[in-house]
C-alpha cells in the first residue's frame, strides 16, 4: 500500500460542490487538488489549485490530466466509466475502481448487482419499448415507479404509475430504456455511509434517516428511528459492497425501510453523498476527510458521531436566507459557491448539533 505525502495532487473528475468539499477537505490535510469538469467557472474549481476544463472523453486532456495528479478520484458517478478506465490506463492510480462507476451508472444493471449479492431490492424489470414496459407492468403491477436506466439523480428521468391507464405512452414521455420498480411501502428511508481503506479496513457512519421532497433529499436527521437489526444489516450490505468491488473510498447506499424492520436497497452512490454532509460537524472525521484518507492510503479516521444531528439542504431560493442562517448560533451555514438559484438545484445546507 503507498501512502501520498503532503504535497501530493488529488486529482477530481467533477467540478461540484461535492468536489469543492472534498478539496477543502484535502487542504486541511496538505494536499493540493487538481479538478476535471466540462464546464468553466465550477464550484470545485474555485478551491482547486488547477483545473482542467474538457470533454470527459478527451484523451489528451486526460493524458495531461494523469501526468500533473498522484490518485484520481470522482466526485459524482455520472463521470463516464470510460473516463476512469482511460485514465487506469495511463498508470495513473483510480480510486473507486471504473467498474463500481459502470455499475451505479446503469440502474437495471445496479439492481441486478444487488440481487446477486443477495440484497433485497423492489421487484423490478427493464424495458427498451412500451410494449416491454406494459408486459414489465402486467408481471410487477402498480403502483410501480418508472425511471431512466442511465442519467437521473434528485427524482429526473422518473414517472409514477399508480394504474394502467398512466401507463399509455410512458415510454415515450420517459424518453430512454427504462427500468420499471414495484413500489415499496415503506417506514421511512435510511442510507449507511461507509469508507474503505486501500488496507481493506473499513469504517460506518451512524445510519442517516432522509426526508425526500419531489425526489430530491430535504432533510437528514440522527439517530435514524430504526432498531439495531436494520443497522446492522445496512452495515451487512455496505461490506458485501465495498469489499466485492475491493473499493477505496466512501461509498453510500440508500435503503427503505419496511414493516418489521425489512430492508431493501434503493440505489447506491460510489462517493460521498449529500445525506453525510452532517458528518463536517458531526463526526470526529467528516466524509470528505474519509475519502481522502481512503484514496490517499492513509488510515481512516474515527466515525464517531459527537450529537445529534438536523441537517437541511438549501434548494432554490432557500439560499437566500443566508443572512438569517448565518445570524442564528445554532446553523452551521454551507453555500456551494453556485451562480445560479434555479428551482430544484442543491445551493447550501445548514447542519444543526443537538447535544444531549
Amino acid at each position: 500500500m503507498s501512502k501520498l505525502a503532503p504535497g501530493s495532487t488529488i486529482g477530481i473528475l467533477g467540478g461540484g460542490q461535492l468536489g469543492r468539499m472534498l478539496a477543502t477537505a484535502a487542504a486541511r490535510l496538505g494536499f493540493d487538488v487538481a479538478v476535471y469538469a466540462d464546464e468553466p467557472d465550477s464550484p470545485a474549481s474555485r478551491v482547486a489549485a488547477k483545473t482542467i476544463i474538457a470533454n470527459y472523453l478527451d484523451s489528451a486532456a486526460l493524458t495531461e490530466f494523469a501526468r500533473r495528479v498522484d490518485v484520481v478520484t470522482t466526485e459524482f458517478e455520472n463521470v463516464p466509466a470510460e473516463t476512469a478506465e482511460a485514465l487506469l490506463e495511463t498508470g495513473v492510480r483510480v480510486a473507486p475502481s471504473p467498474n463500481a462507476l459502470a455499475i451505479a451508472q446503469d440502474r437495471f444493471d445496479e439492481k441486478s448487482f444487488f440481487a446477486s449479492m443477495n440484497i433485497a431490492t423492489p421487484a423490478f424489470a427493464a424495458f427498451a419499448s412500451q410494449g416491454e414496459l406494459e408486459s414489465a407492468l402486467a408481471k410487477i403491477g402498480v403502483p410501480a415507479i418508472l425511471k431512466t436506466r442511465r442519467l437521473g439523480y434528485d427524482g429526473r428521468g422518473q414517472i409514477r404509475i399508480t394504474n394502467a391507464k398512466e401507463a399509455e405512452g410512458a415510454y415515450d414521455k420517459l424518453g430512454a430504456p427504462g427500468i420499471l420498480e414495484g413500489w415499496c411501502a415503506f417506514e421511512r428511508e435510511v442510507s449507511i455511509i461507509a469508507a474503505r481503506g486501500q488496507d481493506g479496513a473499513i469504517a460506518y457512519y451512524d445510519l442517516c434517516e432522509n426526508e425526500h421532497a419531489d425526489g430530491i433529499l430535504s432533510r437528514t436527521v440522527l439517530p435514524a428511528r430504526v432498531e439495531e437489526t436494520v443497522v446492522d444489516q445496512a452495515r451487512a450490505a455496505a461490506q458485501a459492497v465495498l469489499e466485492s468491488f475491493d473499493y477505496v473510498g466512501v461509498l453510500t447506499i440508500e435503503f427503505f425501510v419496511l414493516p418489521a424492520g425489512v430492508l431493501v436497497a434503493n440505489e447506491m452512490a460510489p462517493r460521498v453523498h449529500n445525506s453525510g454532509h452532517w458528518t463536517i460537524e458531526g463526526a470526529l472525521t467528516s466524509q470528505f476527510e474519509q475519502h481522502i484518507r481512503a484514496v490517499a492510503g492513509w488510515p481512516l479516521g474515527p466515525t464517531t458521531r459527537i450529537a445529534d444531528i438536523d441537517m437541511a439542504n438549501l434548494i432554490g431560493d432557500d439560499a437566500a436566507r443566508w443572512p438569517e442562517l448565518a445570524a442564528d448560533p445554532t446553523a452551521r451555514l454551507h453555500l456551494y459557491g453556485k451562480r445560479d438559484a434555479r428551482a430544484g438545484r442543491k445551493m447550501g445546507h445548514v447542519t444543526r448539533l443537538k447535544f444531549r
